[in-house]
């Protein structure tokens, strides 16, 4: 079965005026327009474009054959940096729930951590170029260069230049004790903040001061600007895809993007926020193995076909892209899918049912349609499903 879905861009303050409408070719609100949320998940459930087909279910939520949907599939478009922040495996987010509800705290109380029991890996598909991001942390040895070319552009810089020679050591120990000094609240942090900001004025051409630049505009002030300088800056470009998996602090910096994550609340922040930081929890869920923030591979099962596929079984993403020389393409379905046409006019087929998307249309597919046909004309279709 094939349904018509839609819903309306989140307006969190970071998200972007026009980017989501310019893709979809939609009218565009006036304000931000920061996620457009395609699936199940009760904080913007998609809505049913026609009810009859669901039993009268408006919202895939509501509809008990998606309302267990084990992945969420977004437009993002972000007009500045989001938070810094980590999510947490299985094992951590099923004890920190079942913790949280020992002590007795609301679903809603600002003292949880844990909103759910299910951990919420993700990923981000680049549409614009480039869409920029922090993942992870890097060899602690590449912060030391950034934080010694800042001190010595800097007039003074005592505290940037002490802390430049604490990140000598075992690495994942350093990065640890960097980042519980640094969220932890020494009056010394705020000196290192305005010290490496004031340093950045003064190296136009650094790609490390470009990244203090930019967060200082938005969070002055905030130790978060210095705790970037130990992640990797990562530049997609369209079609690139980075994979954020549990335990990786990583902050979405600005672009326009598809994401597909695990559908989770569970969020722990480390900066780049107005919202609360529980340091020790963010500690205890952090990776601190250094890494390179390198794409995510894609497969190729077909023409006109690409694949991204997690170590994760909550969900895949796959991208069909028709034009005149590759006109039609299958897709396997491993359960429950969802459609979104961000380019073209296509026709989507299974052994069941037939549906046309047009640019800005989605629809979800029901687990009882085993391979999707796609043809009918040149466009681009991303596809959501369970990673099986």
């Amino acid at each position: 079965m094939f349904v018509r879905i839609g819903n309306t861009p989140r307006d969190y303050a970071w998200g972007s005026e026009t980017a989501i409408a310019g893709l979809l070719g939609t009218e565009p609100s006036g304000g931000p327009e920061a996620e457009l949320w395609l699936g199940a998940h009760p904080g913007s459930p998609a809505r049913v474009l026609d009810p009859a087909l669901t039993g009268g279910a408006e919202d895939l939520a509501a509809w008990e054959r998606t309302a267990e949907l084990p992945y969420l599939l977004k437009v993002l478009a972000a007009d500045g940096p989001l938070s810094l922040q980590a999510h947490p495996s299985p094992e951590q987010a099923r004890a920190g729930f079942e913790r949280e509800n020992a002590l007795g705290l609301a679903p809603d109380s600002p003292d949880r951590n844990y909103k759910d029991p299910f951990h919420k890996p993700e990923l981000i598909y680049a549409l614009s170029d480039p869409f920029e991001a922090l993942c992870g942390f890097r060899d602690p040895a590449e912060s030391r260069a950034a934080f010694e070319r800042l001190a010595s552009a800097s007039r003074g810089g005592a505290v940037l230049a002490g802390f430049a020679r604490t990140l000598d050591g075992e690495p994942g120990a350093v990065l640890r004790r960097a980042t519980e000094w640094l969220l932890g609240g020494d009056t010394d942090v705020d000196l290192l903040v305005a010290e490496v900001v004031a340093a950045a004025r003064e190296l136009p051409d650094d790609r490390d001061a470009d990244t203090v630049r930019m967060l200082d505009e938005a969070f002055p002030g905030d130790p978060g600007i210095v705790l970037a300088l130990l992640l990797n800056r990562a530049t997609l470009r369209p079609g690139e895809v980075l994979y954020l998996p549990a335990g990786n602090i990583h902050a979405y910096l600005r672009g326009l993007g598809i994401e597909l994550m695990a559908a989770s609340d569970n969020v722990l922040r480390g900066g780049l926020t107005r919202k609360r930081i529980d340091v020790p929890e963010l500690v205890s869920v952090l990776d601190f193995s250094p890494i390179r923030a390198t794409p995510l591979a894609a497969g190729h099962p077909a023409a006109g076909v690409a694949e991204f596929r997690p170590d994760v079984p909550d969900f895949r993403l796959d991208v069909v892209r028709l034009d005149a020389a590759v006109t039609s393409a299958e897709v396997a379905l491993t359960g429950t899918a969802i459609a979104l046409c961000t380019e073209g006019d296509l026709e989507l087929a299974g052994e069941t049912g037939a549906l046309r998307l047009a640019r800005g249309e989605a629809a979800l597919i029901t687990g009882d349609e085993r391979t999707l046909s796609v043809g009918s004309g040149q466009g681009t279709l991303f596809v959501a499903m369970p990673n099986a």
